[in-house]
């Protein structure tokens, strides 16, 4: 991964001919040398996407500059568009139950660098993970869901606001988000969902499986909305099973699945290469 500063350029617009142009052609007349650039067009809604990754010493002029400049073409256009600058990493506020497998690979992928991002709490509703969290020097808030879940979802997100939190990441926290917190943060509560999406949604989807006698089993890491399991999905995989398996072997299976998916969707989310359309996305990997 790239230490050189950045700034990433996003953009939705409606399609139309000259938006590249205009765009790299503002670039151009700055100075600014593009180092990644990436295109598409969903021809049904008739919307085009952009991302453009610039180097930010090769411009004359910070980044809350260039939304000022910038503005005015975009005006023009009507932009939906974002410049994020590497230099700031993104706040992940992570939330969990009791299984580790997710938590403990998102935390190494953070402590070796691989995933720049910054930590700033983690969330459960049990306290099992404690000493393991603390032992990283993260804080760990404890939030009953046994009593009242209105409260508890309230604490959730009043500790989001106070940690300044740019995504909540829900790392197999198994609990159903009320449809005001989802629709308070669209595009930025990230949940990893133990199955294949949309096949096998809500609980227990590995037994599901099982008992539908399926050959391939995934994960799917996808953005939260208020329908169950149905929001915007970033990133899936899956691995082959056969008769022989059994419902223990797929859920052992599926934890190694998770975790990498999470990771890989947490990374398109960090570097900003996830564009949602309606119910969809566009991931410039």
């Amino acid at each position: 991964m790239t230490t050189t500063r950045r700034y990433t350029l996003t953009i939705s617009c409606p399609d139309r001919s000259g938006i590249i142009a205009a765009v790299t052609g503002f670039i151009a007349q700055h100075g600014g040398f593009i180092v990644e650039a990436s295109y598409h067009t969903e021809h049904e809604e008739q919307r085009f996407f952009m991302r453009q990754e610039i180097r930010a010493d090769s411009l004359p002029f910070d980044a809350e500059e260039f939304r000022r400049r910038f503005a005015a073409l975009a005006q023009e256009f009507g932009m939906d568009w974002q410049l994020y600058d590497s230099a700031i990493k993104k706040r992940l506020v992570v939330l969990v139950s009791k299984q580790d497998h997710c938590l403990d690979d998102l935390l190494h992928r953070w402590r070796s660098g691989e995933l720049l991002v910054d930590i700033p709490c983690v969330i459960s509703n049990h306290e099992d993970l404690r000493s393991f969290v603390e032992w990283h020097s993260i804080p760990f808030v404890h939030v009953d869901m046994g009593g009242d879940k209105e409260e508890a979802f309230q604490h959730i997100a009043a500790l989001f606001e106070e940690h300044r939190g740019d995504a909540m990441v829900l790392a197999r926290f198994m609990q159903i988000l009320p449809p005001w917190l989802c629709q308070r943060y669209p595009g930025r509560v990230i949940n990893i969902h133990h199955s294949f999406l949309p096949s096998f949604v809500g609980a227990k989807p590995y037994h599901q499986a099982y008992q539908r006698g399926v050959k391939l089993i995934g994960a799917t890491c996808h953005y939260v909305t208020d329908e169950l399991d149905a929001g915007p999905i970033i990133e899936q995989d899956t691995v082959r099973i056969d008769h022989g398996d059994t419902v223990d072997d797929l859920v052992r299976y599926g934890r190694d699945i998770e975790k990498t998916v999470l990771s890989r969707g947490l990374r398109y989310h960090v570097e900003d290469r996830v564009l949602v359309c309606g119910n969809k996305t566009i991931v410039f990997r």
